[in-house]
């Protein structure tokens, strides 16, 4: 073999080795919409918490400012530690709660104690624990300024699905608030800032939007 073609050899070499290594540390090198990014937080339950509901507080107040951005994305932890607070709270048999973004839809879950609602399941009671976990698939929807409500499309108590014409019962034994005029029969209420004029899941997130009128 002649010196140049061990030359030619060593460049290639060379270059296979470069490329690799330039593979190999991509993401320290390249820009950030091109890299990979590991899906993690969207197929992933995430329970509520006082963190979650402070960073969606703080999106909040970039939306409110006149100069801010005109949306902001939060985790479906971080909206459901806000939104869900109140409804939650004023039951004192709801723990364990959790969310999780699958496709254009809110999975929220917890663990519930049913005795306040059991005989009102019908036919459903008598599979019922006194303690069940409860998931709600649903979206969510603006109303007017200032109410929103998350639609609930598909329920569950258990590994039992309840028919759609029981869900609006459900969801009352759930939320026992005076409900604003216009929200419907399967949704919770949900109070937002009068500047938020939308509310949408995609790409493993809930956006909220500001109005920019």
């Amino acid at each position: 073999m002649t010196m140049g073609c061990l030359a030619r050899l060593g460049c290639l070499i060379l270059i296979v080795c470069i490329g690799v290594g330039a593979w190999m540390t991509r993401a320290m090198w390249l820009p950030d919409k091109f890299r990979e990014h590991p899906a993690v937080a969207a197929n992933m339950w995430q329970p509520i918490s006082q963190a979650g509901a402070a960073r969606t507080r703080a999106a909040l107040d970039k939306l409110s400012q006149p100069r801010g951005p005109v949306y902001q994305s939060v985790a479906a932890g971080d909206v459901a530690s806000l939104a869900f607070a109140e409804t939650i709270g004023q039951k004192g048999q709801v723990d364990s709660v959790e969310a999780r973004i699958s496709g254009a839809a809110m999975l929220v879950r917890a663990q519930v104690a049913t005795a306040s609602f059991r005989d009102k399941l019908g036919p459903v009671a008598g599979i019922v624990k006194e303690r069940e976990t409860v998931e709600l698939t649903g979206t969510f929807n603006m109303l007017q300024p200032g109410v929103g409500e998350f639609v609930v499309n598909r329920a569950m108590i258990g590994q039992v699905t309840l028919p759609s014409g029981m869900i609006p019962r459900l969801v009352r034994e759930i939320d026992k608030r005076p409900r604003p005029e216009g929200v419907a029969d399967n949704a919770l209420p949900l109070p937002v800032p009068t500047y938020v004029s939308d509310i949408r899941i995609a790409n493993g997130k809930v956006t909220l939007y500001k109005n920019v009128k």
